[in-house]
């Protein structure tokens, strides 16, 4: 049956607050330039300002404008969360998709591959991998999109399994065609609502990594970045500078995960009804 995904979407309560949210947030990043009053990464010497027209969220301790590093953090978030999305879902279905498709040695090598790094707690391999390598946003991505595949390509795999006794796959079989003819013309199309609802997910884990490595000092300090400003006004509690710096970090990072989140309610959902309650209509 085919299933409108936009309509789903829209049709609940969940998604269209995750959409909104989702929305805000990317013209927020997109327009970050145009709407920031002064350059993010500007210090002058006026540290701890509080709120007021020329400054709407005051000033941190090097005298950076907080309200135009807030708009920043979002563009920085919200890139990493594409970026590696993008990147982890791509794996999955690459790595996945071939080893449904081929199977024999190669599948069960995969699969014993996707076990152990499940088992392997990520947040430690960030802290470890980050620690070594020079904290860049781009090396953030690559690290994020390596440790984030297995999950979905479990799934694509699976699916996958199923998908190539289908009828129009065993005839492009029978005519001699290869693994990455089906992967891009019959394995994609078929599992492109799996793979959203895999890059939703990743995305959500993304932006919540990305702050807590920040929190914990791990990342590029020239990267704008929502974690990192909730990492440096912590060191500050003891002023009132704390309740214009912290809080509205912290309230756009958890809008962000909830976005994302919500979105990913919707389409797990949607794909599996049974499980979820029925978000499915008629």
């Amino acid at each position: 049956m085919h299933i409108n995904y936009w309509q789903e979407l829209t049709h609940h309560r969940e998604g269209q607050i995750g959409l909104v949210l989702l929305g805000i947030l990317a013209g927020i990043a997109l327009l970050a330039p145009i709407l920031a009053p002064w350059d993010p990464l500007y210090e002058r010497d006026m540290a701890f300002l509080a709120p007021s027209l020329r400054h709407l969220l005051g000033t941190n301790d090097v005298g950076q404008d907080i309200f135009s590093r807030l708009l920043y953090g979002a563009r920085s978030s919200l890139c990493l969360a594409v970026l590696a999305g993008a990147g982890a879902t791509a794996l999955s279905l690459l790595i996945g998709g071939t080893a449904g498709l081929i199977g024999g040695l190669y599948d069960r090598v995969v699969l014993r591959c996707i076990d152990a790094l499940l088992c392997i707690p990520m947040l430690l391999v960030l802290i470890l991998v980050a620690g070594y390598l020079t904290p860049s946003f781009f090396s953030l991505v690559l690290i994020l999109t390596c440790l984030m595949w297995p999950g979905g390509a479990r799934v694509v795999r699976a699916e996958t399994l199923s998908l190539r006794s289908e009828l129009h796959i065993t005839a492009a079989r029978s005519f001699g065609a290869r693994w990455p003819y089906l992967l891009r013309r019959h394995i994609l199309p078929d599992l492109a609502p799996i793979l959203l609802a895999n890059f939703v997910a990743v995305a959500r884990r993304a932006v919540f990594m990305e702050a807590g490595l920040a929190f914990l000092g791990i990342g590029d300090p020239m990267v704008v970045s929502w974690g990192m400003m909730i990492r440096q006004a912590l060191r500050f509690t003891y002023l009132d500078a704390w309740v214009w710096w912290l809080l509205p970090p912290g309230l756009a990072l958890a809008c962000t995960v909830a976005a994302f989140a919500y979105l990913g309610n919707i389409l797990t959902g949607v794909l599996h009804p049974r499980h979820e309650g029925g978000h499915t209509h008629a």
